[in-house]
């Protein structure tokens, strides 16, 4: 485990997983994906129809990377939105995460980093 005085090479981004792994190093990832609900405080409005909670929902992608002995976990949010929106909104949003995860597959595949592929 590096020192406190010792700079740390390894980061809180995939961007920084990818960069090791470009360099020569042997990157692992394992993704678990998820749903989590969420409550978005807000600033009361000037009507009466604004509230100061609205229920949300967050689309995430918790990634593990295992670069020799160390780990490291790198959280992402892939996409949000309200529970109160109509059922093709919701159907929409997951398409546009799934979008935004393959993109973020793609550059680790390119990054030679081992994992394997889900979707939400």
């Amino acid at each position: 485990m590096a020192g406190s005085n010792e700079k740390r090479e390894f980061g809180r981004r995939i961007e920084d997983f990818i960069a090791l792994a470009k360099k020569g190093k042997k990157v692992h990832a394992e993704i678990a994906l998820k749903r989590l609900p969420i409550k978005q405080k807000i600033r009361p409005g000037t009507t009466e129809d604004m509230r100061a909670e609205v229920d949300m929902y967050l689309f995430m992608g918790d990634y593990t990377f295992r670069v020799g002995k160390e780990v490291n976990h790198v959280c992402k949010v892939y996409m949000y939105g309200f529970l109160k929106d109509p059922a093709g909104v919701f159907s929409v949003n997951i398409n546009i995460a799934n979008a935004r995860l393959k993109m973020d597959y793609q550059r680790l595949k390119n990054a030679k980093i081992s994992f394997e592929e889900k979707y939400f």
